[in-house]
C-alpha cells in the first residue's frame, strides 16, 4: 500500500510516500524558522498561513520525485494532532480533501504516536513491546508500547518539557532562535560541573519530569555574574548535562519497572548528542538496545505520519469524511487498528 503523509501540526511542513513494500520513496521538509526567527518563537497566524503557501507544491515536488502519480496513491495521512489547530486544519482540510477526490481511503494521525514510530524507518528496526522516551519541544514523556495503538504513559513532564526548556535557557544566554540547536552546539565548548544545577525530580520516585526548575537555576546563576563567551559555553554544558542525566536516570527506571529490553528515543531533542551518547553507554551497561531514528526524522517530518497512515490503513482503518483536528490529544486515548477510538 502507498501512502501519502502530510504533517502540519507546527512550524514544519512535512511530505512523504510510503510503500509497504518498498518502503520511503520520498520526503520533503520545508522549516518555517526562518519567519519565526524575528519574534523568538512560533507565531501560530504565520504558521498556518505558511502551510497553506508550501503544502501544494511540497506534495507536488514528492509525488514527482517518488515518479507517483496520484493514481497509484493508496491512502492519505495527515496529522490531526495535538498541535496548534489551525495549523493542523491546514493539512487535514487537504489531506481529507485529497483522499476524497482520489477516491482512497484517509486517515488522521496522532501526531506522538508517529514519533515513537519513527525509529522503524531504519534499519534495523526496533520490534515492540518496547519503552519510548519521546522528548521534543513540547512532550517530554516515557511510555510502555505493548503494540501498535496500545500505550501506557509512565511519565510525563509536569512543566516544562526538556525542549522549551533547551530553548528558554538558550534565550537567557543571548542565543539565537532556535535555541534548542545553538544551546547544544554551545554546550560542546564549554566544561560540565562548573556550575552545580540541579537534576530535577531525580531524587523521588516516580517518571514524571519537570524543567521548570531548572531553568530557574540558570537564570539565577546568570544573574548573578558576567557573562562572557567562557562562562556561557560552560553554563550551556552544565545545562545540557543537567537535562542528559536526568533523562538517563528516569529511562534506567522506567526499564527496570517494566522489564523491557528495548528503549526507543524519538522526538527533537533525540537528536542531540550528548544525550545518544549517554544513553547508548546507558544501554551497554544495563544490556538494552537503543534505537533512534536519524536526526532528520527526530524533528516534525512526514515520513513519520506517512508511516503510521500506512500501518492503520493497511490494517483497514478509515476515517470519517469529517475532517478531524485537535489541538490536544491523549496517547493512551490510540486503539489497535480494528478497534474504535474513544472521544
Amino acid at each position: 500500500m502507498r501512502v501519502l503523509g502530510i504533517e502540519t501540526s507546527c512550524d514544519e511542513t512535512g511530505v512523504a510516500i510510503y510503500d509497504s513494500g518498498r518502503g520511503l520513496l520520498g520526503h520533503a521538509l520545508y522549516s518555517q524558522v526562518a519567519l519565526h526567527a524575528e519574534f523568538g518563537g512560533v507565531v501560530p497566524e504565520l504558521a498556518s498561513r505558511d502551510h497553506v503557501r508550501k503544502l501544494i507544491p511540497l506534495i507536488r515536488q514528492v509525488m514527482a520525485g517518488a515518479d507517483t502519480p496520484a493514481g497509484e496513491i493508496g491512502g492519505v495521512a495527515y496529522t490531526a494532532g495535538p498541535g496548534l489547530i489551525g495549523a493542523l486544519l491546514v493539512g487535514a482540510a487537504l489531506g481529507r480533501s485529497l483522499a476524497y477526490a482520489w477516491g482512497v481511503p484517509g486517515l488522521g494521525i496522532h501526531h506522538m504516536e508517529a514519533h515513537l514510530l519513527a525509529p522503524m524507518l531504519e534499519t534495523p528496526a526496533p520490534e515492540m513491546p518496547f519503552v519510548a522516551l519521546l522528548v521534543s519541544g513540547g512532550h517530554t514523556m516515557l511510555v510502555e508500547v505493548a503494540a501498535l495503538g496500545r500505550y501506557r504513559v509512565l511519565g510525563e513532564t509536569l512543566d516544562d518539557a526538556a525542549g522549551e526548556a533547551f530553548d528558554k535557557t538558550a534565550k537567557l544566554l543571548g542565543l539565537p532562535y532556535p535555541g534548542g540547536p545553538a544551546l547544544a552546539a554551545l554546550a560542546e565548548q564549554g566544561t560540565p560541573g562548573v556550575f552545580g544545577f540541579p537534576r530535577p525530580m531525580v531524587g523521588r520516585p516516580g517518571l514524571d519530569f519537570s524543567f521548570s526548575g531548572l531553568k530557574t537555576a540558570v537564570m539565577i546563576a546568570v544573574n548573578r555574574i558576567e557573562l562572557d563567551d567562557t562562562v556561557r559555553a560552560d553554563v550551556a554544558a552544565e545545562f545540557q548535562q543537567a537535562v542528559v542525566d536526568t533523562l538517563v536516570v528516569k529511562c534506567r527506571r522506567a526499564m527496570a519497572q517494566t522489564g523491557a529490553g528495548t528503549l526507543v528515543v524519538a522526538g527533537g531533542v533525540g537528536a542531540n548528542r550528548a544525550l545518544r551518547t549517554a544513553l547508548k553507554q546507558e544501554g551497554v551497561q544495563q544490556g538494552w538496545a537503543v534505537f533512534y531514528p536519524r536526526p532528520e526524522f527526530c524533528t516534525d517530518n512526514g515520513a513519520m505520519i506517512a508511516y503510521a497512515g500506512m500501518l492503520r490503513l493497511r490494517a483497514g482503518e478509515r476515517a470519517q469524511l469529517a475532517i478531524e483536528a485537535r489541538a490536544r490529544w491523549g496517547l493512551e486515548s490510540l486503539r489497535p487498528p480494528g478497534e474504535s477510538r474513544p472521544d
